[in-house]
């Protein structure tokens, strides 16, 4: 075997590098051919088994073996994270008690691209008889899958990719890329929105990106909020909460509505120009008046672009009367916010925003942003 690995390597190193990208380049452009070929193969079948799965009230039952198992598996894990119940049955554990799982309820979704494999052929009268219909995404409505199936997504006939024209290859894509299509426009279909998508999903940072804003402020018992006629001095020595503080207070008018901000860097500003005297003043003359919030049932992804974009360490989060509820602080964040690299000039803010009119020329950010009518 050593010896036989040998000879292929040294027969290997006679192929240019030109060759090998040539080759891999084709392998590419026949899988490419193979899916675009099934766009007019879309047809009254494609449509009715969309139907099918809308109206089962039960699961979607994907089963293959081999690649197409494999596939058959990505496809299952699709339906179930856009919105559709799905499970992948394997048809040789499905003749030793696995078709237990099948129930009249459920849609069976078959994939076997010539459609005459033995461990799927033997199971198919029994899928049949236990689900509420069977569809099959196969290469031809007359094989032996086809002729059993009620609906039939025909690949029609694939040239592989690999050298040999027997790897399952450009089949394999093919078939990937009709059950994509499938999944996706059922899910488009029932109305899935992102914060359906959230609810599958967690975990890691597409989870995080996906939570609403009030999962990931920091509460409105752990933030520093002051009524805006109060005097500088005494919100510092008031407004003090344990723990590591934000670095805003946020301020309130007489009803609870939010009015203003005056952050740390508001503070330095006063000391660094010598302005102590401001202390006992009113933080209504001082505050930052004209400021970005966000509301607590938007996603956090919005927020976090936000802070990106116009540069911000804390943005406050309010509710539809426009009182506070906790506030995004770029600290608790970090590792989150990426990069907005589409333009390097900021962008008008989104209408998810309530931007506030101002007095003063600056924000908390020490930029300019107030309108020529302020």
């Amino acid at each position: 075997m050593a010896r036989y690995a040998a000879s292929q390597l040294a027969g290997a190193s006679s192929i240019s590098s030109q060759e090998q990208l040539a080759f891999a380049a084709e392998v590419l452009r026949r899988e490419a051919e193979a899916i675009s070929s099934l766009i007019e193969r879309l047809d009254a079948q494609f449509l009715a088994a969309v139907q099918q799965i809308l109206q089962c009230d039960g699961s979607v039952i994907v089963c293959g073996i081999g690649k197409a198992g494999l596939v058959g598996r990505k496809l299952s894990a699709t339906f179930a994270s856009t919105g559709t119940c799905s499970h992948f049955l394997h048809p040789a554990e499905a003749i030793h008690g696995d078709l237990g799982m099948v129930t009249a309820r459920d849609v069976m979704l078959v994939l076997s691209y010539s459609g005459e494999t033995e461990e799927l052929v033997r199971v198919l009268p029994s899928l049949r008889r236990q689900s509420a219909s069977l569809m099959a995404i196969t290469k031809s409505r007359t094989s032996t899958l086809g002729r059993q199936a009620d609906h039939v997504l025909e690949l029609g006939e694939i040239r592989e990719a690999c050298s040999l024209k027997l790897a399952p290859s450009s089949s394999t894509a093919a078939m990937m890329a009709m059950g994509d299509a499938l999944a996706l426009l059922v899910s488009r279909m029932r109305g899935f929105a992102a914060e359906d998508f959230a609810k599958y999903h967690p975990g890691g940072n597409l989870g995080r990106m996906l939570m609403r804003t009030e999962e990931a402020m920091r509460p409105l018992a752990q933030c520093r909020v002051a009524v805006s006629n109060q005097t500088v001095r005494e919100i510092l020595v008031t407004a003090s909460r344990p723990g590591r503080r934000t670095g805003a207070i946020m301020l309130t008018d007489h009803e609870g509505r939010i009015c203003g901000i005056f952050t740390d860097s508001d503070l330095a500003k006063m000391l660094e120009q010598r302005r102590e005297a401001i202390l006992d003043g009113p933080v209504a003359d001082v505050m930052t008046k004209k400021f970005l919030t966000v509301q607590r049932t938007q996603m956090l992804n919005d927020a976090l672009q936000l802070l990106a974009r116009y540069k911000i360490s804390e943005l406050p989060v309010v509710d539809a009367e426009n009182r506070p509820c906790g506030i995004i602080d770029i600290t608790d964040m970090v590792g989150l916010i990426t990069d907005d690299k589409q333009s390097a000039e900021p962008e008008p803010p989104p209408r998810i925003l309530k931007l506030h009119r101002c007095e003063s020329e600056s924000n908390s950010a020490g930029e300019k942003e107030c309108d020529s009518d302020c």
